[in-house]
């Protein structure tokens, strides 16, 4: 089992700047990838970012150049760092992890962009 606790979201203007952090415990060993999805507000589920042990990095196209992902695995902590955002970046923000052949979610953190 892998427990995810995602924290720094929030309301901030357009253009401005949010970091998400995502701290891993339990098997923590088991995990090969890490990432961010959200849930916009017509509830779509969408991959944000990725990244894997050897920290491989993957994003969407709408995000590429203004989010960052990166990982501690000494604190066993995934981080997004939102640059310049848009009020269509509006949406509940979910930490994933696969270990094996299972996906754990954390519990979401509200981002809201406001114009």
């Amino acid at each position: 089992q892998v427990q995810l606790v995602e924290s720094g979201g929030g309301l901030v203007q357009a253009g401005g700047s949010l970091r998400l952090s995502c701290a891993a415990s339990g098997s923590i060993r088991s995990i090969n990838v890490m990432g961010w999805y959200r849930r916009t507000p017509g509830n779509q589920r969408e991959l944000v970012a990725t990244i894997s042990k050897s920290e491989n990095t993957r994003y969407a196209d709408s995000v590429k150049g203004r989010f960052t992902i990166s990982r501690n695995s000494a604190q066993n902590t995934v981080y997004l760092q939102m640059n310049s955002l848009k009020p269509e970046d509006t949406a509940g923000y979910f930490c994933a992890a696969d270990a094996g052949e299972r996906r754990f979610w954390g519990q979401g953190t509200q981002v809201t962009v406001s114009s």
